[in-house]
């Protein structure tokens, strides 16, 4: 995949893998469609069926850390949230190794502060693998920095 800034429906074949956003990982197992492009919910069911969507283990970490501090409320706890999570078909867990946290660290330009966010975009890259959000910060650096591809998934 391209490198920069797509909208789904401008890839109608794409198919995955992809990586997803916290956000985008919570709206699509909670089944908050209303929250993404119609477009972006058919990419990720063809993903589901296809090269699978990942998750960053940063994301689960990011989901505890809202919890924790009362900025999200999953049921029945968050725990058997994430082990119910891991457990879905089509999705995949990604391991933050030494070279995805060094690389989040060198990222170039005015990059998000958000320490996962950070993450979220080295995995990307890294990985040559496109990271499906809806946080206008990643897609704006995406936009201004390139290198990683995104997807952009808001309404």
């Amino acid at each position: 995949m391209r490198a920069g800034v797509w909208l789904p429906d401008t890839e109608p074949g794409f198919a995955g893998p992809a990586i997803v956003d916290t956000h985008i990982w919570i709206w699509y197992l909670d089944g908050q469609a209303e929250s993404m492009a119609s477009s972006a919910v058919e990419l990720l069911r063809r993903c589901v069926r296809g090269g699978g969507l990942l998750v960053s283990d940063i994301s689960v970490w990011e989901v505890g850390t809202k919890v924790a501090k009362g900025k999200l409320d999953l049921a029945p706890d968050v725990s058997t949230w994430v082990q119910r999570a891991s457990r879905r078909p089509g999705f995949s867990f990604l391991p933050l190794d030494r070279e995805v946290l060094l690389s989040s660290t060198q990222l170039t330009g005015a990059v998000h502060g958000d320490p996962a966010d950070r993450m979220l975009i080295a995995t990307a890259g890294l990985a040559a693998v496109p990271l499906v959000t809806a946080d206008g910060s990643i897609i704006d650096y995406a936009r201004n920095e390139g290198g990683f591809s995104v997807c952009d998934a808001r309404r």
